[in-house]
């Protein structure tokens, strides 16, 4: 699994990069009050999690529910503003990337003539696994380098796993239900939930997750240098 850290920076002077990828939470983008409920549905011990003011938004294409996180302003055309929060992803613009394979820097379609890119830092990932699992959105091909020159726990010359098929797996998120405090997170799943899961009716999502089930890796360059003949 991938995770988004802070920009890549000299030893003597940090300087923020002019373009922030468009997943990135933003100073002043906050967790919304929950107002979370767990409504019986049938059979002893079984509930939803709900909120009391649910908005069709709230869950995903497959009925989880997801964790509320406020928007930011946004420029002229439309991208987030404000200081980037380097170390997280917001919640809904990821689950947006991640739903509709759209690059996590640009927002626009990720896919290229030879496939998805993602791209993973150095033993992360395992590229003999047949089913790697990411929460990394894709990245177009204009992006790929900058994606790499953006987190630091990238080297310039990332793994690249080039996929041509990348299926939803399923959520990262916490499990609630009833203890001592009343209404709190019981369960703290240490990988992925995959969709189908018994825990899901309960369980309050943050981040989208992909399995990457056919893919080639390669190095950055190898794969612009394709891109280019592909073109």
């Amino acid at each position: 699994m991938t995770h988004t850290a802070s920009p890549r920076t000299s030893d003597s002077m940090r300087t923020e990069p002019l373009l922030v990828p468009f997943v990135i939470q933003r100073e002043g983008e906050d967790a919304a009050p929950d107002n979370l409920h767990l409504t019986p549905i049938g059979g002893p011990g079984r509930h939803r999690l709900r909120y009391a003011d649910e908005d069709p938004r709230d869950r995903d294409l497959r009925g989880v529910l997801w964790a509320r996180c406020s928007f930011g302003a946004v420029d002229d055309f439309g991208k987030p503003m404000g200081k980037p929060q380097w170390r997280m992803m917001h919640p809904l613009r990821q689950r947006g990337a991640m739903q509709a394979m759209r690059c996590q820097v640009c927002a626009e379609r990720a896919r290229t003539p030879l496939g998805f890119i993602f791209l993973a830092g150095p033993n992360t990932v395992d590229p003999d696994d047949p089913g790697i699992l990411t929460n990394q959105p894709p990245v177009c091909a204009r992006h790929a380098r900058t994606a790499a020159d953006l987190c630091p726990h990238l080297t310039r010359d990332p793994m690249v796993l080039l996929a041509q098929s990348a299926p939803l797996y399923g959520v990262n998120g916490v499990g609630y239900g009833y203890g001592s405090q009343g209404l709190q997170v019981v369960e703290r799943p240490t990988g992925p939930i995959p969709y189908g899961h018994p825990l899901l009716p309960t369980v309050l999502a943050s981040q989208m997750v992909r399995r990457l089930s056919s893919f080639r890796p390669l190095g950055l360059d190898e794969l612009l240098s394709e891109l280019e003949r592909a073109a």
